[in-house]
Order: structure tokens, then sequence, then C-alpha cells
């Protein structure tokens, strides 16, 4: 660091994102992208809608969400008016707005302590405290540690990242009744790969907000578009920190190809059936060469095999090409976090393992 940086960033620790390497060319599993590029269909159309680079961009986003108000209204089947949403450059820039928003000295930040690793480089940043809660001894999320008396934002990532493993719908509602002085947070980045989606509860609580991603189902990881659902109330919210830090934040480039994308949710529904056929396939072939499999209902599984450590599988599929995600928290130290990609991209994966396995 400089001797210009502030100290009150000497103890922030950035978020580290998935290996990204442009020298060698790999099989890539490691960062949950699509495995597949937005279609030619989608492509023409984005270019059609494309508003010249030279303007900003509307700042009310009027067109883009009128029609994510469509798509969520017919997936969810309750009404969702364009004023209930907010778009954003990925759905990290809208979780950084609700840190900013309704955590302070006297609410903190409430998460689990195995999840995204951008909440608590989130809460630092936004210099706020914040309380990690165990998972469970089996990594699933403990309903009563969040509906204790008491300030606090809580953030539930659900599906749950990196564990894979989802709560059911009345398990949110339970945390929401129990909160009714507080926000609460619904992170649904992987929900459309079998969670169930908390919008249809954003007309009944006004503590509520649900945010989603065009990064993984929508094929639109490299193009940053997010969004979040709640209320007026904590929209408003939303949107002063908004228009504050930077009105124009999703470009007039990302809002066309969103559009494109939000017209073919045919594609998107096709496309998810598609990694969850494939998930039981790579969980199938996991499983049958030692590995323990946590049930997944995203576009990735956490595995852990018995007598191989998850440094090492890391390590040796580096090696022979294939990149997945390895942590090094204490818990989940012989996991993998691998995403689901194509049937090729399994069958890779496999012989890489073979490899490992037979050496080890």
């Amino acid at each position: 660091m400089s001797q210009f940086f502030s100290e009150k960033w000497s103890g922030l620790e950035p978020y580290v994102p998935g290996e990204q390497p442009r020298d060698t060319t790999y099989v890539k599993l490691n960062t949950n992208e699509s495995p597949w590029a937005p279609t030619p269909e989608i492509s023409e159309d984005a270019l059609g809608r494309m508003r010249a680079l030279n303007l900003y961009p509307d700042p009310t986003y009027k067109q883009l969400r009128e029609a994510l108000a469509g798509v969520l209204a017919a997936r969810s089947g309750v009404a969702i008016a364009p004023e209930n949403i907010t778009v954003s450059n990925g759905s990290d820039e809208v979780l950084s707005w609700a840190f900013a928003a309704w955590c302070d000295e006297a609410c903190p930040a409430v998460f689990a302590d195995i999840t995204y690793g951008f909440y608590p480089v989130f809460a630092e940043q936004q210099r706020v405290p914040y309380v990690e809660v165990p998972l469970a001894e089996d990594f699933t999320v403990k309903v009563a540690d969040y509906c204790t008396p008491g300030r606090k934002t809580i953030f539930i990532a659900n599906p749950n990242a990196p564990t894979g493993l989802a709560l059911p719908l009345s398990a949110i509602r339970e945390i929401l009744d129990a909160n009714p002085g507080n926000v609460v947070v619904v992170d649904e980045a992987y929900v459309d790969f079998g969670g169930e989606s908390a919008v249809c509860l954003v007309p009944e609580y006004p503590n509520l907000l649900v945010t989603q991603t065009f990064s993984k189902s929508r094929s639109f990881a490299g193009g940053r578009l997010g969004f979040g659902v709640a209320q007026a109330s904590l929209m408003a919210d939303l949107e002063t920190l908004r228009n504050s830090i930077n009105p124009y934040n999703v470009g007039n480039a990302t809002v066309a190809w969103g559009l494109a994308i939000l017209a073919r949710e045919d594609i998107t529904v096709g496309r998810c059936a598609a990694i969850v056929t494939e998930r039981d396939r790579l969980t199938e072939a996991l499983r049958k060469r030692g590995f323990g499999v946590l049930p997944s209902s995203t576009n990735f599984v956490f595995a852990r095999h018995a007598t191989v450590s998850g440094e090492a599988i890391y390590r040796e599929c580096k090696a022979k090409g294939v990149l997945v995600r390895h942590f090094t928290k204490p818990r989940i130290a012989d996991f993998n976090r691998i995403t689901v990609g194509t049937f090729e991209q399994t069958d890779a994966l496999m012989k890489a393992l073979d490899e490992i396995l037979e050496e080890a």
C-alpha cells in the first residue's frame, strides 16, 4: 500500500474472486459461470435495442424495471410493480447498498459463518459490526438462530454458497415473522437452479429485500447486471443511495442485453433444466469415486473425498488443466466447490480425478 492509503482501511481484507487465468486454457469449473454464452437470437436482439453509447442511460431504468416486473410476476404469481425493483451493476452492488442503508453500530449485520465471502468484506468496508452465525454440523442454516430478539440486519444466501444447500420458503417466512423490526435480505444468486424464491413474499413483508443476478442462470456474468425487489419504503432507501453514489450505475449496453435476455425466458428456463440434469450426473459420478457431495440447489456441487484432501484435489486438478474452487476455512478445507458445466467438461473433470485418485 502507498503511504497515502487511509489508516481506516488498514484491517480491510478484500474479497478473493475465483481464479480467472488468461495464460492457459483450462476447463473452468471454479466461478459458477454459465458454460454457454447468450444465444445468437439474444445477441441480435440486444444489438437492435442498443442506445447510443455517447448518451447517458435513463437514470430511472424504466424499461428494464418494467420487463423485470413482468417476468417476476409471472414466476412468483404475485403482482410486482416496476417501483418495487432497483437495478444494479451485479447483485453485489445492491448488497453493498443494503449494508450501507440498514447496518450501523446499533444494528449489526448478521450472516452465516460459511456463506458468500463478500458479506464480511461489505461489513468491514462500510465499517459496521457483524455477527457470524455458525451453520449446523451438516452445514444447514439453523433458522432459530435468526429468530432471536434484538436489532440486526439479516443476510441469508438462499441457496447458500459455497454449500449449495437451500432453505424452504417456510423457513424464510419464519425468519421474517420473527423480525418485524429488522430488515431481512435474501440473496438469491442461485435460486433458478432449484431454490424457492422469496419474491412472492415481498407484497406481504415490508422488511424484506430479495436480490438476484443475471450472472448465473442468464449467462451474463460478464455483463454485470443484478437487481433488488422490495416494498416502496425499502426501495426508497436503496434508490437514495444509488442516486447519491452513481445514478447511471448500469450502462446502455448492459440494459440492451438485459432486455433481450428477459424477452427469451424460455432459453433461461431450458438452460437451468440442462444444468440440473448435468448436476445430477456430476453428483453421481463423484459419489462413485468416493466423494461425499452435499445436496445442491445451485449450479455447483460441494464435495470432499474420503481420503484425499481438498487442497490436493484442487492442486492436482489444476495441474491437469481443470480449475475447481478450494476454500481454506478450517470447517470446509477438505471440500471443493465444483461448477456444473457441460457434459464434456464433466467428463474432463472425471478423467483428471481418476488419474489423481489412482496416483494417490
